[in-house]
């Protein structure tokens, strides 16, 4: 090894002791979340589960907030981890699809979209946990490592949906007039998140994302139901609707 390259110090058999505890605690959680639902998560239950007392729990996560805010982050974490790899099987700028919807050639959005859909049903539990009846009494850490799981499933979607735009060109969208106080705000975001973007591309970020988070509630908390086996195709269908109204929106160069 070269005299001057950096040797990374190994973790201590106590800290990789505490790392394999902190997980076992988590994979815990997880499953009782998985059985019982957000609402039932309780650190006493978790401790229980491992033959542990809730005091010895309380060496690696001191509050049933800290243990929340861990699933939270990492439940955001997996299905940024869902959304990229739908993204990157796509490969290119399109990828093909069901003949069923008459195109067999799917935008890249698309296909995040039907990732983050997927993912959500998959793990309904999960997803009641990020979006479902706020827990009781937690409130998340400010800019925590919720805040950085969420900006980074954000830089997801924003770069399928304006990666192939310049600055000028989303800060010409066409969007209904955006109030004064509101331009000035999205103008104010901090970088790191949608301040990157200029703010009439902000405000179809946050429309277009709300429309397909929307759908993707409806489903998973059982209001589409009686779509039966068509719900896939009825959000395939929108999204593609979606994805050319925002390519319609910005000018092209």
């Amino acid at each position: 090894m070269p005299a001057d390259e950096p040797v990374s110090a190994r973790p201590s058999l106590r800290e990789r002791r505490r790392a394999a505890a902190t997980q076992e605690i988590l994979d815990a959680a997880e499953l009782q979340l998985a059985e019982d639902g957000p609402g039932a998560l309780s650190l006493r239950g978790v401790a229980r589960s491992l033959g542990m007392t809730v005091q010895a729990l309380y060496h690696y996560f001191p509050s049933r907030d800290s243990l929340v805010t861990s699933l939270v982050a990492k439940a955001y974490d997996d299905l940024a981890d869902a959304v990229q790899a739908s993204v990157d099987t796509a490969g290119g700028d399109t990828v093909a699809g069901d003949s069923t919807d008459g195109d067999s050639a799917l935008p890249r959005l698309v296909v995040a979209t039907e990732g983050y859909r997927r993912w959500a049903i998959d793990h309904p539990e999960h997803f009641q946990l990020l979006y479902g009846t706020p827990l009781r009494y937690y409130a998340a850490p400010v800019d925590g490592p919720t805040t950085q799981a969420v900006r980074r499933m954000g830089a997801v979607f924003e770069r399928e949906m304006f990666g192939g735009y310049t600055a000028q060109q989303l800060a010409a969208a066409e969007m209904p007039a955006l109030s004064t106080e509101l331009r000035t705000y999205l103008e104010s975001l901090p970088p790191g998140g949608l301040g990157n973007l200029p703010a009439p591309a902000t405000a179809l970020f946050l429309s277009a994302w709300g429309h397909m988070h929307g759908l993707v509630v409806l489903e998973v908390f059982g209001h589409t139901a009686y779509l039966g086996d068509h719900q896939a195709e009825i959000f395939r269908v929108t999204m593609r609707n979606m994805t050319a109204d925002i390519n319609r929106r910005i000018p092209q160069a």
